[in-house]
């Protein structure tokens, strides 16, 4: 199979949106805010009717999404900094990831599901902290409620988590639902785990009142963890991301083995096996792994032999400035002296056979 992904031209025209904003700002404000939004909804391309027409409805919207966008491409460089497919974006590429996602593989899987979850995050926060005019905190936290620890009155700002799983299931998955087809239904499959990701690290935050520290009475309210515990979530869900293909009806997945477990809706999954990313194939979307830094005592996934795929490595001498001698000053800092250290560090081999699938 190879479904091209729909999804993958909406990412990109939200990323340039964000990138504009930031770099060109002027053109924001000029003349009247209707006006200025209109033309930035008019210029954003891929954008299908409904993502339009809510573009134009939420203008501020746009930019907390480009924000959100930034944030999951860290993200997912950092879960997978040390492995093969490292989440590379491609400079120059119209396409952002080059054509990695062109193929229904896990690491598309992954990708949707970061990239819906980020657009989420990036939404809830901006609505918990009074930057959009059609969202604030969550309304339906009132009164009282109860815990492990007893009763707590709701106060505070909750995080309106709601509000942003909303508002980005109709912005992100208005492409896929026009399309309707295989690869569009594991889009939105992907995106909706992503979604429900980030609802499941609220936690619950209290403070307490009374007379000399006593918690006679708490205030609580819901706040979301860190997008690092959505992260590392959605990279557990890749390493047991389950291939499925389309069922007799074409209205849903059934697995493509029968050892399989049938996915839940916390699942990712995915069509087609990945490519091999030890070599240079663009036609795959593999950058390959020549030239990447590898470690030499590990025995993981980074180390020498797997990052290198058996071709070997070259090691260079470097020079680099560390901090040292770091001591705890009461109170309460730390003050490290600037080292300079030369270490070793080895870089993968690239094929000694110079015919690679490098389509251009």
């Amino acid at each position: 199979m190879n479904f091209l992904p729909s999804g993958i031209s909406f990412f990109l025209s939200l990323f340039i949106c964000w990138f504009t904003s930031r770099v060109g700002s002027s053109w924001w404000y000029m003349g009247r805010p209707t006006l200025g939004s209109q033309v930035m909804c008019d210029n954003i391309p891929g954008l299908v009717n409904k993502q339009r027409q809510l573009c134009h409805q939420h203008p501020n919207m746009m930019q907390s999404i480009g924000v959100g966008i930034t944030e999951w491409i860290r993200e997912c460089q950092h879960q997978f900094q040390h492995h093969r497919w490292n989440c590379n974006t491609m400079a120059r590429d119209h396409t952002l990831f080059g054509r990695v996602l062109l193929r229904s593989s896990r690491e598309a899987a992954f990708v949707y599901a970061i990239s819906s979850a980020g657009v989420v995050y990036s939404l809830t926060r901006a609505c918990s902290q009074g930057e959009l005019e059609s969202c604030s905190c969550d309304p339906k936290k009132k009164g009282s409620s109860r815990d492990s620890k007893g009763t707590f009155d709701w106060g505070g700002c909750s995080d309106n988590i709601d509000y942003g799983i909303q508002f980005a299931q109709a912005f992100v998955d208005a492409r896929e639902r026009k399309e309707r087809d295989a690869r569009a239904l594991m889009n939105l499959h992907n995106n909706r785990a992503g979604r429900k990701a980030v609802k499941r690290f609220l936690k619950l935050e209290c403070k307490c009142h009374g007379v000399s520290g006593s918690c006679t009475v708490r205030t609580c309210w819901l706040a979301m963890a860190d997008f690092r515990k959505t992260g590392d979530y959605l990279r557990r869900k890749y390493n047991g991301a389950i291939q499925v293909v389309m069922n007799q009806y074409g209205t849903g997945f059934t697995v493509a083995y029968k050892k399989l477990k049938k996915p839940t809706k916390n699942d990712l999954v995915y069509f087609e096996n990945s490519p091999d990313y030890c070599i240079r194939d663009l036609e795959a979307g593999s950058l390959g792994t020549a030239g990447r830094i590898c470690n030499l005592t590990s025995r993981g996934v980074d180390s020498c032999e797997v990052m290198c795929c058996g071709r070997g490595y070259d090691t260079a001498r470097v020079s680099r400035m560390t901090q040292c001698e770091c001591k705890f000053h009461w109170c309460c800092a730390v003050h490290c002296k600037d080292c300079h250290e030369v270490v070793d560090v080895q870089t993968c081999k690239a094929l000694k056979n110079t015919d690679w699938l490098d389509q251009t």
